[in-house]
């Protein structure tokens, strides 16, 4: 069910009936939560960017302590995830020179 501004609205996150089974294991392994920042397409974007970070880091952590991958791998991927958010960041977020508003 979705609201007149078009978000999802949260029952439909916890409803297990909506959606096809890809999109159900997409949700449970990444998840996303709403943005209540200063919205603009930047920060919103940038967000979801921080969220596939978080959700990525945490996979590889759980895969490193299951003995998945190893932990030089584990830094490598990390570190690769984290140029890539930090050239997000860069691009999408300009800092504001003093006296900008």
């Amino acid at each position: 069910m979705s609201t007149n501004n078009g978000e999802t609205n949260n029952s439909d996150r916890d409803n297990p009936d909506i959606g096809n089974p890809e999109q159900q294991l997409e949700e449970f392994l990444m998840p996303r939560n709403r943005y209540h920042g200063e919205f603009t397409p930047q920060n919103l974007a940038f967000n979801a960017n921080l969220q596939e970070f978080a959700q990525r880091v945490s996979l590889i952590c759980g895969l490193e302590t299951g003995g998945k991958v190893s932990n030089v791998e584990a830094y490598d991927d990390i570190k690769k995830l984290w140029k890539e958010l930090k050239a997000s960041k860069k691009s999408l977020l300009k800092k504001k020179k003093k006296g900008e508003e």
